[in-house]
C-alpha cells in the first residue's frame, strides 16, 4: 500500500476524538501526518473540547485532552504535502481569520488533492472559498454556511460521510469509521495516480 504524507489542521478547542482518533488512525495505517497549529511549534500543545450528544439542543462542551503538536506552522510547505485532514470543535471559527491557513486550504481544493474534513471544518472550507458545486456533510448547524459558500449541503447520519471527487466530509466524530475508511479510498486513488507512487517514507 502506498503511503501519504498528510497535514492536519489544529487549533485551541479543535474537537478532542476529531484530532486524536484520525491522527492516530491514519498513522496506524502508515500515513506520515504533521499536526500544525498556528503562531506554535512542534512539541508545543492545543488545548482540546469534547463534544457529546446528550439529549439537548445542542452538543455539550467539556474540556478534553491536551494534544502535543509533532511540527511547526510557519515550516509547512504545502507542495510537500498529499492531504489534508481538517478536524471540528471550535477551532476552524477562529482559524478561517488567518489568510496562511485559507491559503493552505485553497492549495489542496486547487490541486485537487484528497480532503477530509468533518463536523465544524466546513466553516473553514466556506471561508476559504473552495465548495461552490460541491456536496458537503458537516454538524447541521454549519448547513446555512455551506449553502451561503455556495456547496450543496448533504444530509446524512451522523455514522456516515460523503465523497464528491477529493473531498470528503462527515458530520460529527460518530462517522470516524466511514469517514476515514472513504478518505483512505480517495487517498489510494490520488497515490496511485501520482508520477512516482510512494510505498513508504
Amino acid at each position: 500500500m502506498s503511503t501519504a504524507k498528510l497535514l492536519l489542521l489544529a487549533g485551541d478547542y479543535v474537537e478532542d476524538y476529531e484530532i486524536m482518533v484520525p491522527f492516530q488512525a491514519l498513522q496506524m495505517v502508515g500515513h506520515t501526518v504533521d499536526a500544525v497549529c498556528p503562531d506554535k511549534k512542534a512539541g508545543q500543545v492545543v488545548r482540546t473540547a469534547i463534544h457529546d450528544f446528550e439529549g439537548d439542543q445542542t452538543y455539550s462542551e467539556k474540556r478534553g485532552h491536551n494534544f502535543a503538536l509533532n511540527a511547526t506552522f510557519a515550516d509547512v510547505r504545502v507542495e510537500d504535502y498529499d492531504g489534508l485532514v481538517i478536524p471540528g470543535g471550535r477551532a476552524p471559527e477562529y482559524l478561517r481569520l488567518n489568510h496562511k491557513v485559507l491559503d493552505i486550504v485553497r492549495h489542496f481544493a486547487e490541486g485537487n488533492k484528497p480532503i477530509a474534513a468533518i463536523c465544524h471544518a466546513a466553516q473553514l472550507l466556506a471561508a476559504a472559498g473552495v465548495i461552490e458545486g460541491r456536496k458537503v456533510s458537516c454538524y447541521p448547524a454549519c448547513a446555512p454556511e455551506v449553502e451561503l459558500a455556495g456547496g450543496t449541503y448533504v444530509e446524512v447520519a451522523m455514522t456516515d460521510a460523503v465523497v464528491d471527487g477529493n473531498l470528503v466530509t462527515g458530520p460529527a466524530w460518530p462517522a470516524h469509521p466511514k469517514w476515514l475508511g472513504k478518505f483512505q479510498a480517495v487517498l489510494e486513488t490520488y497515490l496511485a495516480g501520482k508520477p512516482e507512487a510512494v510505498s513508504s517514507r
